[in-house]
């Protein structure tokens, strides 16, 4: 078939040129699943650095501020109440019961977030 074509148009190339550009414009359905899959891992792998970022930064403050809980609790237990004050002072003038809210708001609410967007785009697809 290619040959008669190509006899009337003047070249096998340019006919089957043509075809692979026709084709080229349809995307089946296997195409579409492909490039959404590489689009989401491309978007994962470009989150990697932020999400490590966030995970050192939420365990960091995470212990600092339980360590300073087990300092006042254990100087509570053991009855030093004035070393407990000096220990929530610092907590206070530093501001890391706030901290801590913002961060864990964060790092969980964007892990719930990420959770409510995928859920919402599995039923519309």
């Amino acid at each position: 078939m290619f040959n008669l074509l190509g006899k009337i148009f003047g070249s096998e190339k340019v006919i089957e040129s043509g075809i692979r550009l026709i084709d080229s414009f349809h995307t089946s359905t296997e195409e579409e699943i492909a490039a959404k899959n590489k689009a989401r891992i491309d978007l994962l792998t470009a989150y990697q650095p932020f999400k490590l970022a966030q995970r050192v930064i939420a365990f960091s403050f995470t212990f600092i501020y339980l360590a300073c809980f087990a300092l006042v609790l254990g100087f509570t237990l053991m009855e030093q109440t004035a070393d407990a004050e000096k220990v929530k002072a610092v907590l206070e003038d530093f501001q890391i019961g706030y901290a801590m809210l913002i961060i864990l708001t964060f790092y969980f609410g964007g892990g719930a977030f990420e959770g409510v967007m995928a859920q919402r785009r599995g039923n519309n697809s």
